[in-house]
């Protein structure tokens, strides 16, 4: 019952917080509007895209199978969510939804949605330093200022060095 709940809280707070972050805004900003870029900048933004997307559901799906939780701060995990691709950078979801908001702009030919991406990361680093990591701090102790010091925030660390931290295992 407790995963069901997660669930149905992660898939609302998914078409909440990322939905209108990359979803609605962008819309709003484009009209879904594509000037006529060369076909390679819009293959890659329709990878961006795509990557995103598949980034964003994962780590929304280990909130609710590993964290028993979800990403919504109302809602939050009673486990620290360190599995899949969290081993690798806490922060996936964040830098899904911009990979998703740059992918928009590359495959749109909007350049106003690469701006929009630099005020998206400005807001995702202030409420992550300002708010996330104390509340994480809070709730988890020394088991979150571990795993802080084993994986970065924003830079992907390599699978074979989180292999040789034991982070995730």
């Amino acid at each position: 019952m407790q995963r069901a709940r997660a669930a149905i809280g992660s898939f609302v707070f998914l078409l909440i917080a990322p939905g209108v972050a990359a979803g609605l805004i962008p819309w709003l900003i484009t009209d879904w509007e594509a000037d006529d870029w060369s076909l390679p900048i819009r293959i890659a933004g329709a990878l961006l895209i795509a990557a995103g997307a598949a980034v964003l559901l994962s780590a929304f799906a280990r909130f609710v199978i590993e964290g028993l939780g979800t990403p919504a701060p109302v809602a939050p995990p009673q486990q620290l969510v360190i599995g899949g691709l969290y081993r690798y950078v806490r922060n996936p979801m964040y830098l899904a939804v911009e990979a998703t908001i740059v992918g928009q702009a590359l495959f749109l030919g909007q350049p106003s949605l690469l701006l929009y991406a630099l005020a998206f990361a400005a807001i995702v680093a202030a409420f992550v330093y300002g708010y996330e990591q104390p509340t994480l701090e809070r709730q988890f102790g020394d088991q979150y200022e571990e795993y802080k010091k084993r994986v970065p925030a924003w830079i992907p660390r390599r699978p074979s060095d989180s292999r040789k931290t034991g982070v995730g295992s």
